[in-house]
């Protein structure tokens, strides 16, 4: 089961820590994008292809020092199809990196339009009879605040293809409160019946290490809340956002954490690919920025939890 692999790229490196590959061009070293842009034009090409430089520096840099990396579809739309072949990269370099890559879609429609989001993004498409994939991620994210309409088809690709994904519960963002923490019948809040939801849609897949393949997001910067969901939540392998530069520390995620460090992945995006913009180097040293940001975060968080 998918969730089983990451768990053990997790123990092998003895990191919990997925690194979002959420570049804007200003992310990206000046010297890469000089290059590209002499070869391509100050384009939405040209930007595309220095981001797709950069991520692969910064995963030729931290492979062997995390066990993921979390790439947001967003960050590519922007450059439009360009942007779109970029990302289908990218995963390919990382998956030949031997990195577990975590698509961070965020998709919540249904029916048929969630059939082809879960084709596209973990499964595959057929064409005059034959099954091709196209961006093939291992996980994907989801909004679930849908139903379950906007959920189960990407479980039955996850079934098919041994694929899993994350679905938001309760987020890291300041206005996630005015729906996910309103009040609801019996006590409970909207997060806890999402919370509950995602328990029950993993039934029955449980793998090697005790986790559905329907995993849960959960923010770093509500730690008392991410505390309640750990405990709703025994079977979940939770991804928890919000550690750095939105204002989540290592002492709060430690509570998304089972025993031995297992059950979960923390995120940091800038924190890690824009490293590089605090050492005064222009960006000629972002490799290394990038690892000692990536080494400093693994060894603040394992003065709380221990990754066995």
């Amino acid at each position: 089961m998918s969730f089983d692999v990451l768990q053990e790229k997790i123990i092998a490196v003895k990191n919990p820590t997925v690194v979002g590959l959420d570049p804007k061009p200003d992310y990206v070293p000046a010297h890469i994008r000089k290059a590209c842009y002499e070869q391509y034009g100050e384009t939405l090409e040209g930007a595309a292809e220095a981001i797709y430089r950069f991520n692969c520096g910064l995963m030729d840099a931290l492979a062997g020092l995390i066990p993921a990396v979390k790439p947001q579809s967003a960050y590519y739309e922007r450059l439009g199809w360009r942007g779109m072949e970029v990302l289908e990269r990218t995963i390919r370099y990382a998956h030949e990196k031997g990195l577990f890559v975590i698509a961070d879609i965020k998709r919540g429609d249904i029916g048929s339009t969630a059939e082809a989001y879960s084709d596209g993004w973990l499964g595959a498409t057929e064409v005059e009879g034959k099954r091709l994939s196209s961006f093939n991620a291992d996980c994907v994210t989801l909004n679930g605040y849908m139903g379950s309409d906007s959920v189960k088809p990407f479980l039955k690709t996850c079934r098919e293809e041994d694929k899993c994904a994350f679905v938001l519960v309760k987020t890291s963002n300041p206005g996630s409160g005015e729906l996910q923490d309103v009040a609801v019948e019996g006590g409970r809040t909207v997060y806890g019946v999402m919370a509950n939801l995602i328990e029950t849609w993993g039934t029955g897949t449980r793998g090697k290490y005790g986790y559905t393949m329907a995993g849960a997001v959960t923010g770093a910067t509500h730690p008392r809340q991410l505390q309640e969901i750990r405990a709703m939540m025994p079977n979940t392998f939770l991804l928890v956002p919000g550690y750095g530069a939105q204002g989540g520390t290592a002492e709060d995620v430690q509570h998304a954490f089972h025993k031995g460090g297992r059950g979960a992945i923390v995120n940091s995006s800038r924190g890690i690919i824009c490293a590089w913009k605090k050492t005064g180097k222009d960006g000629e040293d972002y490799q290394e920025a990038a690892r000692n940001a990536v080494i400093a975060m693994r060894d603040d968080i394992c003065r709380y939890t221990n990754i066995e």
